[in-house]
């Protein structure tokens, strides 16, 4: 498979505590180089994939073979080749293959502030999308130019383009963003929050210093922060010392060192946090995300 999936492998033996989640040897996933603001993936997984899990972006994809199935929003969702699947931050779901031979997938995780920053004075909120999973030509469309080079990085002229036609199929979806409003204020302090949150994700954030930067109340400016990017402001500075976390495993950093750089307590902090975001362990992902 190593000549396939060229730096991607597939599982290794895991000790310790977490020789229960050695992956399949079949499964794997194949990354591609980080991009700020999104994540791009290929992936196949031959039965059980994620545990219940949350993202603080959209998750947006399309299924290439199999059958994928998961739980969403109390209900059981199959995708089957060629579907298009919209989750929203915050929204629970797990991975499962729907047959014996398994399912194969490219998902998208981009953060919602490039979709609100992309559709602009059009949109007052982000869009919802109701149908979890869909035929959707628009979408599907707008998202194959991302996975056309997966081995490399996108220009951002390229990243602009594609970030525009998703977020406007995901408008056409969702006509109802449209017509609510927000203020300048608020958009201000939210993203005030956002980049302190961002620059700052490896040390503790008090409430009282997003009060001084952003000139809202905490309270208020929670409420903000979740209509415009989906999820909390504690959420979002989790997820970026797990993006770290992830980094710094790739470079071959141990789980501890891992934790530790990423500016959480210990390394079972992390590990909580990270089966909570990805639905599975962090030696389970490093192990079939390895960079042989």
């Amino acid at each position: 498979m190593s000549e396939v999936m060229g730096k991607v492998i597939s599982g290794e033996a895991m000790g310790g505590l977490e020789r229960s989640c050695t992956p399949s040897p079949a499964d794997w996933i194949r990354l591609a180089p980080p991009e700020e603001g999104l994540e791009r993936l290929e992936a196949f997984f031959g039965g059980h994939a994620y545990d219940p899990h949350r993202h603080d972006t959209y998750a947006i994809g399309y299924t290439l073979s199999g059958v994928q199935s998961f739980d969403c929003r109390g209900a059981k969702m199959d995708s089957t080749a060629g579907k298009v699947i919209v989750i929203h931050p915050d929204e629970v779901h797990n991975g499962r293959s729907g047959v014996e031979t398994g399912f194969r997938y490219r998902m998208l995780y981009i953060e919602p502030f490039m979709i609100r920053d992309a559709l602009g004075e059009r949109a007052g909120s982000l869009p919802f999308v109701r149908d979890v999973v869909a035929d959707d030509p628009r979408l599907l469309s707008a998202l194959r130019p991302a996975f056309e080079a997966l081995d490399n990085g996108l220009e951002g002229l390229e990243m602009d383009q594609i970030v525009v036609a998703i977020a406007d199929a995901l408008l056409a979806r969702d006509p109802s963003a449209a017509k609510r409003s927000r203020s300048a204020v608020s958009s201000l302090a939210v993203e005030r929050a956002r980049h302190f949150l961002h620059e700052h994700f490896g040390e503790t954030v008090g409430s009282e210093q997003l009060e001084a930067i952003t000139g809202l109340d905490r309270y208020s400016l929670a409420r903000h922060f979740r209509q415009q990017l989906g999820t909390s402001p504690y959420r979002y500075l989790t997820m970026r010392r797990l993006d770290h976390a992830k980094r710094s495993m790739r470079e071959g950093l141990s789980l501890a060192d891992a934790a530790f750089s990423s500016g959480f307590a210990d390394q079972s902090h992390m590990t909580r946090q990270f089966k909570q975001a990805y639905g599975m362990t962090p030696g389970r992902w490093r192990a079939i995300n390895a960079t042989g």
